[in-house]
This record gives structure tokens, sequence and C-alpha cells, in this order.
């Protein structure tokens, strides 16, 4: 005979299905909604340059997924992918040579940024969430010292090409890097002991503690990898705007946390996967440049994209309650 619980398996299955694919289906019908709104938007130029612009969105994704996953969060992302930007910028004066150079300080600035993170959250306790804001303002504040409020440089030539043209005409040569560190990223999460302890971390920290897993060393070493991955955005950023100015990561706040959590992580750890935040990136930077091609106001367009948030959330939330 069959009992209830047998009777409820079926739907059971179809909800975790569509929880599993929701994040692609929501991409589906909002590149279909903007071609219905705006003709002409999935041509091949125009989507070009919006996966261009993701690409900088899925790489600072690539921070906050493995931060999320072990049970944190890292907050400087934003301004740590500014800072890079800026130094960037000052140390390659829009000259190839430079690049070596640029890259060195931009990966040492990764590091700095990670080390206090993962010091303060590993060695003095400090909540993530606390910590990682402290060292937001922090950065903010010492990009802002560095540069006396008037940010100088260009990038190198070099380095513009990788961010603004495509490979054979096709496909964006930073679209190729994204794909790159894309797929580094899921194969550590997926098929190395260290991803899988990155997971059992954010799960539960005691239990993997008790299992003999050195957790402060996973933690510091995510906030160590979260901050090198934001600092090499930022390092390709500044290729795509060709001038320095000052918060160019502002963009990258809230938007990635929620291109992290719309892709199916859970903002309390231990679930998730990088595929689904790369997704997220994409459903954020459809919307925000829908918005921007209807020509809604600034400050509408900022309402929007919290109310995307919000309801996105909501929708593909893989926890009952989702705490932020």
């Amino acid at each position: 005979m069959m009992n209830s619980r047998t009777l409820a398996a079926p739907g059971k299955k179809l909800s975790e299905n569509l929880n599993k694919y929701m994040v692609y289906i929501l991409l589906v019908v909002m590149l279909l909604l903007a071609q219905l709104y705006s003709p002409g938007y999935l041509e091949g130029s125009h989507m070009l340059g919006v996966i261009r612009l993701a690409a900088f969105m899925g790489m600072a994704a690539i921070s906050q997924t493995i931060a999320i996953l072990s049970g944190g969060i890292d907050l400087p992302i934003p301004t740590t992918i500014s800072f890079s930007y800026i130094l960037a910028a000052q140390l390659m004066m829009g000259k190839d040579e430079n690049i070596g150079k640029a890259l060195i300080g931009v990966l040492i600035l990764g590091l700095i940024i990670g080390v206090i993170n993962g010091a303060g959250v590993c060695l003095m306790n400090i909540p993530p969430f606390i910590m990682t804001l402290g060292v937001s303002t922090i950065t903010k504040g010492a990009y802002m010292i560095y540069t006396k409020g008037t940010p100088k440089g260009r990038t190198a030539p070099l380095i513009s090409t990788i961010s603004n043209r495509n490979f054979m005409g096709v496909v964006p040569y930073i679209v190729i890097v994204w794909v790159i560190f894309a797929v580094i990223a899921m194969v550590v999460l997926h098929k190395t002991p260290y991803g899988r302890r990155i997971y059992s971390v954010g799960s539960n920290v005691k239990a993997t503690q008790f299992s003999g897993t050195n957790t402060h060393g996973i933690i510091f070493s995510v906030y160590i990898v979260s901050a090198v991955v934001a600092a090499l955005t930022g390092f390709f950023l500044i290729g795509y705007t060709g001038e320095s100015y000052l918060n160019a990561g502002a963009n990258y706040d809230t938007q990635v946390i929620a291109a992290v959590i719309i892709g199916g992580t859970s903002i309390t750890g231990g679930k998730g996967s990088y595929l689904g935040s790369a997704a997220g990136a994409l459903i954020m930077t459809v919307f925000t440049d829908f918005l921007q091609i209807v020509k809604v106001a600034e400050g509408f367009r900022i309402i929007g994209q919290g109310a995307m948030i919000l309801i996105l959330i909501a929708l593909y939330a893989r926890e009952k309650q989702v705490r932020v």
C-alpha cells in the first residue's frame, strides 16, 4: 500500500529539480523578456557586449562563492577590485612592458587583504561579516590616501585588447579568461580534497574539526584566494575602461552576493556551485543592462535592482530561512 511519504516523493523530487535549474530558467525568461521589450536585444553584437560585462562580475563571483561556501562572507571584494584597478593603472602607465610589475603589485595587494581577513576571522575569532566589513572600509580609505582622491595612470594596450577585443572576431578574450577561471574554480571545488573541505567546513565546522581537518587553515586560505581573485578582476577591469577612476568596483557589492545566492549557494554555507553563480552573474548583468536600455532613471534602476535581488533570492533560496 502506498503511504503519504511515497506519494510525496515525486513532488519532492520535482521541487528539488526546479530549485536546481531555476537559475537557468530565470536567465532564459529574462533574455526573452528583454528581447520582447527591446527587439534586437538578442542580436550577436549586443549579447557579446553583455557577456563581456558579465565576465567581470562572474570573476568576482568566484571570490564570493568560495567565501560563502565556507560559511563566511567577503565584503571587501568591491574595494579590493577598486584598489587593484587603481594600482594596476598607476603601475602600467599605458605601457605593455609594465604589465608584469602591475600584475605582481596586484597579487601582493590581494594577498595582503586576504591575510588580514583570514587573520581576523581565524586568529582573533571575529565574525566574518564584522571583520570583512571593517576591512572593506579600511581598504577604501587606503586607496583614497594612495590616490589623494585623484587616481592616475591608464591601462596597457595588451590588457585593453584582452578586455575589449574578440578572439577571431567572435569570442571576447575576457570571456575566455573568465572560462579559464571558472573551470579552475569548479575543478578545485568539486574534484579536489581542498574543495571538499571547503564544503565540509561550511556545512558543519565543528564536525569537520573533529574529523582532524585544520578548519582554521581552510578558512584562512579561502579569504586569501578570494582576495587574490578579486584583485585579478580589478586588474582586467582597468583594461575595459582604459583610464583609472575611484570606486570602479562599487557595482560589484550587493550584485555579486545576489548572483551567488540566486545561483543556488546557501548563505549559511556548505551548499552550492560556481556554475550557478556564473548564471546568477549573467542574470544580474542582463537585468542592469536592460534597465539602462529602456532609459530607467538611475534612482529607479537602483530600486529595481534591489527588488530584483529580494524577489529572486526569495524564489531560489535553498534554505527555508535565509539569514543575511
